[in-house]
Parts: C-alpha cells; sequence; structure tokens
C-alpha cells in the first residue's frame, strides 16, 4: 500500500489523490460512506457502480427475503379474516 496524505481545509473539506481517484473511478458526484473501526480509524468508501455489484454479489445463494416475507404476510393475512 502507498503511503498518501492530505490536508483539511479550514471548511472541512479534503482533496482524495488524483492517482486514487482514478483508480476507484470517484469523480463529481461520487457518494462516499463514511466507516470508523474498532480502533478509530476513519475509512472513506466510495459508493460506485463497482462497489454496488460487489455488495450484491455477496447476497447472491442467501434466502429469498422477499419471498420469505410475502409468505408471511399471506398467512397473517389469513389468520386474521
Amino acid at each position: 500500500m502507498k503511503d498518501m496524505s492530505a490536508t483539511f481545509t479550514s471548511k472541512g473539506q479534503l482533496v482524495i489523490p488524483a492517482e486514487l481517484r482514478r483508480k476507484h473511478k470517484i469523480e463529481a458526484g461520487t457518494k462516499v460512506k463514511f466507516l470508523e473501526d474498532q480502533f478509530g480509524r476513519i475509512v472513506l468508501q466510495p459508493i460506485t457502480d463497482d462497489y454496488v455489484d460487489r455488495v450484491m454479489g455477496c447476497l447472491s445463494g442467501g434466502p429469498d427475503l422477499l419471498a420469505e416475507w410475502k409468505i408471511e404476510h399471506h398467512k397473517e393475512g389469513k389468520r386474521k379474516r
């Protein structure tokens, strides 16, 4: 991992080095998520199409929660009648 640094402005703004922006496809308007770990480190996660695709892939093969909800909802409807 390459060591890079930046300095916050008086308004709390930070410029991410161009090399990182290109590598992670961060463009104007890209949203970011701030995470704090148990050691007090702040992690910046850009919410890009690549990130969303990776996260969605993590859920594949799991239970179909929508189908389960529909079954439960249907059962509850029958009990109320």
